[in-house]
Protein backbone atom coordinates (compact mmCIF):
# COMPACT_ATOMS: atom_id res chain seq x y z
CA UNK A 1 0.00 0.00 0.00
CA UNK A 2 1.24 3.68 -0.45
CA UNK A 3 -0.40 6.76 0.84
CA UNK A 4 -1.80 9.89 -0.30
CA UNK A 5 -2.47 13.16 2.25
CA UNK A 6 -5.34 15.88 -0.16
CA UNK A 7 -7.82 17.91 1.16
CA UNK A 8 -11.23 16.84 1.59
CA UNK A 9 -12.43 19.67 -0.95
CA UNK A 10 -9.88 18.16 -3.60
CA UNK A 11 -11.24 14.49 -3.15
CA UNK A 12 -14.78 15.72 -3.47
CA UNK A 13 -14.19 16.99 -7.18
CA UNK A 14 -12.08 14.03 -7.83
CA UNK A 15 -14.90 11.95 -7.45
CA UNK A 16 -17.26 14.05 -9.25
CA UNK A 17 -15.19 13.94 -12.40
CA UNK A 18 -13.69 10.45 -12.12
CA UNK A 19 -10.06 11.18 -11.14
CA UNK A 20 -7.35 12.54 -8.78
CA UNK A 21 -4.85 15.00 -9.84
CA UNK A 22 -2.50 17.01 -7.30
CA UNK A 23 -1.14 20.20 -8.36
CA UNK A 24 2.52 18.47 -8.28
CA UNK A 25 1.52 16.62 -11.53
CA UNK A 26 1.41 19.29 -13.49
CA UNK A 27 4.32 21.80 -11.76
CA UNK A 28 6.64 18.51 -11.03
CA UNK A 29 5.26 15.77 -13.21
CA UNK A 30 4.31 13.29 -10.19
CA UNK A 31 1.63 13.08 -7.34
CA UNK A 32 3.82 12.57 -4.01
CA UNK A 33 3.14 9.90 -1.95
CA UNK A 34 4.48 7.96 1.00
CA UNK A 35 4.90 4.78 2.43
CA UNK A 36 3.15 3.69 5.93
CA UNK A 37 6.07 4.37 7.51
CA UNK A 38 6.35 7.97 5.76
CA UNK A 39 3.15 9.31 6.70
CA UNK A 40 3.74 10.97 9.89
CA UNK A 41 6.90 12.70 8.96
CA UNK A 42 5.32 14.01 5.85
CA UNK A 43 2.26 15.06 7.75
CA UNK A 44 4.17 16.75 10.31
CA UNK A 45 6.18 18.49 8.16
CA UNK A 46 4.53 19.87 4.94
CA UNK A 47 1.09 20.00 6.55
CA UNK A 48 0.95 21.24 9.99
CA UNK A 49 -2.43 23.86 10.48
CA UNK A 50 -3.75 22.50 7.62
CA UNK A 51 -7.44 21.13 8.05
CA UNK A 52 -9.86 19.03 6.16
CA UNK A 53 -7.51 16.97 5.09
CA UNK A 54 -7.66 13.31 3.87
CA UNK A 55 -5.14 9.94 3.66
CA UNK A 56 -5.90 8.07 0.82
CA UNK A 57 -4.84 4.35 1.00
CA UNK A 58 -3.54 3.38 -2.44
CA UNK A 59 -3.53 -0.60 -3.45
CA UNK A 60 -0.48 0.46 -5.65
CA UNK A 61 -1.35 -2.99 -7.79
CA UNK A 62 -4.28 -1.32 -8.99
CA UNK A 63 -2.39 1.87 -9.99
CA UNK A 64 -2.67 2.51 -14.37
CA UNK A 65 -0.07 5.20 -14.23
CA UNK A 66 3.80 4.74 -13.23
CA UNK A 67 4.89 4.70 -10.16
CA UNK A 68 8.20 5.23 -9.38
CA UNK A 69 10.10 4.36 -5.80
CA UNK A 70 13.06 7.31 -5.86
CA UNK A 71 14.70 9.64 -3.64
CA UNK A 72 12.73 12.59 -1.81
CA UNK A 73 11.21 15.54 -3.97
CA UNK A 74 10.72 18.91 -1.62
CA UNK A 75 7.24 20.45 -3.48
CA UNK A 76 8.67 23.57 -0.83
CA UNK A 77 11.72 23.98 -1.53
CA UNK A 78 12.30 25.76 1.89
CA UNK A 79 11.06 22.61 3.24
CA UNK A 80 13.99 20.04 3.87
CA UNK A 81 13.47 16.61 5.75
CA UNK A 82 16.52 14.79 6.35
CA UNK A 83 16.27 11.03 5.54
CA UNK A 84 18.72 8.69 5.54
CA UNK A 85 20.24 7.90 1.89
CA UNK A 86 18.70 5.05 0.76
CA UNK A 87 14.70 6.52 1.30
CA UNK A 88 12.49 6.41 -1.07
CA UNK A 89 9.23 7.78 -1.65
CA UNK A 90 6.11 6.16 -3.92
CA UNK A 91 5.87 9.35 -7.06
CA UNK A 92 2.97 8.52 -9.31
CA UNK A 93 3.67 9.63 -12.91
CA UNK A 94 -0.03 10.09 -13.57
CA UNK A 95 -3.53 10.64 -12.45
CA UNK A 96 -4.95 8.56 -9.46
CA UNK A 97 -7.52 6.56 -11.15
CA UNK A 98 -10.32 6.03 -8.42
CA UNK A 99 -10.49 2.30 -8.00
CA UNK A 100 -6.84 2.01 -6.78
CA UNK A 101 -8.28 4.21 -3.76
CA UNK A 102 -9.31 1.52 -0.92
CA UNK A 103 -10.11 4.15 1.71
CA UNK A 104 -9.74 7.47 2.07
CA UNK A 105 -9.67 8.82 6.01
CA UNK A 106 -9.87 11.51 8.63
CA UNK A 107 -6.22 12.46 9.21
CA UNK A 108 -7.02 14.59 12.56
CA UNK A 109 -4.11 16.80 13.80
CA UNK A 110 -3.53 17.10 17.51
CA UNK A 111 -1.67 19.59 19.40
CA UNK A 112 1.44 17.27 19.21
CA UNK A 113 0.83 16.72 15.50
CA UNK A 114 -0.72 14.22 13.14
CA UNK A 115 -1.17 10.78 14.66
CA UNK A 116 -2.26 7.97 11.90
CA UNK A 117 -5.42 7.16 12.44
CA UNK A 118 -7.51 4.15 14.32
CA UNK A 119 -9.17 3.33 11.46
CA UNK A 120 -6.61 2.52 8.74
CA UNK A 121 -5.51 -1.35 8.22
Amino acid sequence: MIYHITSRTAWLAAQECGWYSAPTLASEGFIHCSGRDQILQVANTFYLGARDLLLLRIDESRLRAELRWEAPAHPDSETVISFPDETVFPHLYGELNLDAVLQAVELAQTEEGFALPSNLP
